[in-house]
Parts: C-alpha cells; sequence; structure tokens
C-alpha cells in the first residue's frame, strides 16, 4: 500500500468523527429559538451532550481505532434504536456515525498489518 493511501486510511475517520460531532453541534443551536440568553442557555449545554459523547469517542479512537469502530457502531445503534419512526433523522444521525465506524475498522485492520519496508541495498 502506498504511503498516502496508509495515510488516507488512517487519517480520514479521524477528520470525518471530528466533523460528525461539529455536524451534531449545530443542532444545539435550536435551544436559542428566540428565547432569551438565561433561558436557552442550559438548554443549548444539555443538547451539546451528544456531541460531546462523540466527540469523546473520536478520542478514544484516535489511539486506539478498533475501539472507535466498536464505540461508533454502538452510537450508531443506539440512535437509531432510540428513534425507530424517523427514518430520515436514523439516515441523517446514525448513517454518518456508522460510516465513521467502517472507517476506524479499515484504519484499525491498517495500522495493525505489518508495514512492507522497501530496503534497496
Amino acid at each position: 500500500m502506498s504511503p498516502h493511501v496508509r495515510a488516507f486510511v488512517i487519517w480520514a475517520p479521524r477528520l470525518v468523527g471530528l466533523a460528525a460531532a461539529v455536524f451534531m453541534a449545530l443542532f444545539a443551536l435550536d435551544a436559542f429559538n428566540g428565547k432569551p440568553l438565561s433561558e436557552a442557555l442550559p438548554d443549548f449545554v444539555i443538547h451539546l451532550v451528544p456531541a460531546a459523547i462523540v466527540g469523546l469517542a473520536v478520542v478514544i479512537a484516535w489511539r486506539y481505532p478498533l475501539a472507535g469502530a466498536i464505540g461508533f457502531g454502538g452510537l450508531a445503534i443506539g440512535y437509531a434504536l432510540m428513534v425507530p419512526n424517523r427514518p430520515d433523522w436514523i439516515l441523517s444521525i446514525s448513517g454518518p456515525l456508522a460510516l465513521v465506524a467502517v472507517m476506524f475498522a479499515i484504519s484499525g485492520a491498517i495500522s495493525r498489518s505489518p508495514r512492507r519496508e522497501a530496503t534497496a541495498r
């Protein structure tokens, strides 16, 4: 495997996982729906909890990609089970989480495989 492909496979799930956390954090802005800041701030913090959980999963997966694959897969399944009657929500939230789980699984498999060092002697 070329070094560029290897670097992509290792870095892509980390960046996509961070993007998923930021995407989920954007939903917290809904707490400010015309409310004064003093009323909206507690709701905003509560709405940031899912993004913080995804961010924590990225932090753990950064060092342990296979644990990240399991964690993101669990988050995707857990969210899908929480909203079974909303396939659009499942697709927009669980879909990216499942994609990141697969990407971390591939990254973990690649990082565990022995590297072929070119020895030109």
